[in-house]
């Protein structure tokens, strides 16, 4: 497994090295478009709208809507942004375990030491185990400043993504009826339903059956 970022933990005083793998994969199968004659793949080409003319990548340029006009970037905007510089993932506060919504976590990234004396490494893994505590961060990755989530699984470091605050939408837009009756006979028998499927929670008892049988049909 290759790393795919390298840096360090930096709290106070204290800088931990790092290096970040991948700590999901996606088992999907690929498809893609193909010609229904002769079974040749479809490309698709890259076109100017306001010229109509295939355009190289060299010179294609990134660019945003700002609500009035599109603000064209270069690649030398892209590399003055400081994020784009940064390989330190910042630790800003320590909450509690619990306190974080999982509504708002994304991908996750396993942490290994990357030091020849991962003493700095091993105490803060103990010490987020030992406190029940896990570190709000910042941290740049992939052209984007990100929020994030340090806590320990199995005695490893784990960063996992936190989406910022005005991307989770409010959940008072979803309008829910609160006038529903619900009789004591209607509740007890759901919590009885309920006991029935209880259960632990074993991820290697659950398997993707779609892509088994996407995988059978060649």
């Amino acid at each position: 497994m290759r790393s795919i970022w390298a840096g360090s933990i930096a709290f106070g005083l204290v800088n931990v090295p790092v290096k970040a793998y991948g700590a999901t994969e996606d088992h999907d199968v690929s498809l893609h478009q193909v010609h229904d004659a002769d079974g040749g793949r479809i490309r698709y080409q890259r076109r100017c709208d306001v010229c109509g003319k295939k355009v190289d990548y060299d010179d294609i340029d990134k660019a945003f809507d700002d609500g009035e006009e599109t603000v064209v970037l270069t690649d030398g905007d892209l590399e003055s942004l400081p994020s784009e510089k940064s390989r330190e993932i910042d630790v800003v506060q320590f909450v509690s375990n619990y306190q974080i919504d999982p509504i708002m976590l994304e991908r996750s990234y396993y942490l290994q030491p990357d030091s020849k004396s991962p003493k700095a490494y091993s105490l803060l893994v103990k010490t987020l185990e030992n406190t029940e505590l896990t570190a709000v961060v910042k941290f740049a990755f992939r052209q984007k400043t990100r929020l994030g989530a340090l806590r320990v699984k199995d005695h490893v470091l784990i960063l996992q993504g936190i989406l910022w605050h005005d991307e989770v939408r409010d959940v008072d837009s979803i309008k829910i009826p609160t006038k529903t009756k619900i009789s004591p006979q209607e509740l007890n028998m759901s919590a009885a339903l309920v006991e029935q499927f209880r259960g632990d929670f074993r991820p290697a008892d659950f398997v993707d059956d779609y892509q088994l049988e996407l995988k059978k049909t060649h």
